[in-house]
C-alpha cells in the first residue's frame, strides 16, 4: 500500500479509527472478500461520521484516484446481496 486515507483533521480519534476501517474493508473486498454485514456496518458508521452525499463523493473519490477501489461501487454490490454474503470485487 502506497497510498493514504482521506480523512478530516477535524474528526475525534475514534471517527478517523471508524472512517479507516471503513476504507480497510474496502480493499479487504478487492484483495480478497469481507463479510457483506460487516461491511454494511462500517459504511453505516461511516455515514454518521460523513453525513453529506458531497462530502462522502469527494472523500471516496480521493482514496479511489489514491488506491483504485471504489466505495461506491464496493457498497452498491453489498447492497445486492443476501445477508451472510462475501463480497468480492475481483
Amino acid at each position: 500500500m502506497n497510498y493514504t486515507y482521506p480523512i478530516d483533521e477535524t474528526w475525534s480519534k475514534k471517527e478517523i479509527i471508524d472512517v479507516v476501517n471503513f476504507y480497510s474493508l474496502v480493499e479487504q473486498a478487492y484483495e480478497k472478500s469481507v463479510k457483506r454485514d460487516e461491511l454494511m456496518l462500517a459504511y453505516t458508521r461511516f455515514k454518521q461520521i460523513v453525513p453529506s452525499k458531497s462530502e462522502e463523493k469527494q472523500l471516496c473519490g480521493k482514496f479511489e484516484k489514491e488506491s483504485g477501489y471504489s466505495c461506491y461501487r464496493t457498497v452498491k454490490k453489498a447492497r445486492e446481496m443476501e445477508n451472510g454474503d462475501k463480497v468480492s470485487m475481483s
